[in-house]
């Protein structure tokens, strides 16, 4: 059933030109970025070898498209899961989901899983831009990998709390405002530095690790948590309108 209610949410959002609209959009504006980044390393290139740095292609040109990827992405993904449950409301077809012998948890997963999916698609495009580099030159692979696992984990929690904040309202835009309120707060909360937990609460000190090389436990409980918290509270948003629905 799950995988039913994911096929039919993939449908819906590339039936639309939305999703492909974002998607276009987002590759546009990296690869912009990315062959900023390769004028700039090439420019510089030649006092790089003259001083003998360690500093090579990974640091100056993959690891800033890996942390402005974040920030287009958080632009973005609001922008895919306003809809997710906010326009089933505002049409209707909520009242379908429900009568159908269909449990909130398996509406959460399948909407959530079909996101997964495109947003599956938008980091594959984002890392054919660092393995494009490897025909002319080499990179460090591990530290790659470790920035793509934790961007995918970073989109997956963006896409979460995103589709938690489209739970919660009719209104499409305002899950949309909604969203880039709470992510952008998190992204920045650490910035005063006063308390330990702004820190802990913010996703870029859980993501700017995995852009150095380091995957620990911490931080890959840090998103699991976020993910897992979004969901729960989402089917408990959904379960409790069922039930008052009901009534």
């Amino acid at each position: 059933m799950i995988s039913n209610l994911a096929l039919r949410e993939l449908r819906s959002l590339f039936q639309s030109p939305l999703a492909w609209t974002l998607l276009a959009v987002m590759t546009l504006i990296l690869a912009w970025l990315f062959l900023v980044q390769i004028e700039t390393y090439l420019s510089i290139q030649p006092n790089l070898i003259a001083r003998h740095s360690e500093q090579g292609v990974t640091d100056l040109i993959i690891m800033p498209l890996f942390d402005s990827s974040a920030m287009v992405l958080l632009l973005i993904i609001p922008l895919l899961t306003m809809r997710l449950l906010s326009e089933e409301y505002r049409t209707g077809t909520i009242q379908l989901l429900r009568s159908s012998p269909i449990t909130s948890y398996q509406i959460i997963l399948g909407k959530y899983v079909a996101l997964l999916a495109t947003l599956g698609i938008a980091l594959l495009l984002i890392a054919l831009f660092p393995l494009s580099l490897l025909f002319g030159t080499t990179i460090d692979a591990g530290r790659v990998l470790a920035s793509i696992l934790g961007l995918a984990l970073l989109i997956s929690s963006y896409g979460a709390i995103g589709l938690w904040l489209s739970c919660l309202t009719a209104q499409p835009a305002v899950a949309a405002v909604s969203t880039y309120g709470v992510l952008l707060f998190l992204w920045v909360v650490n910035l005063s530095g006063q308390s330990e937990l702004f820190g802990w609460l913010s996703l870029a000190s859980h993501y700017r690790p995995f852009l150095n090389g380091s995957v620990n436990t911490g931080d890959l409980s840090y998103f699991f948590l976020i993910i897992g918290a979004s969901l729960l509270m989402s089917m408990h948003q959904l379960g409790k309108q069922q039930r008052e629905a009901a009534r």
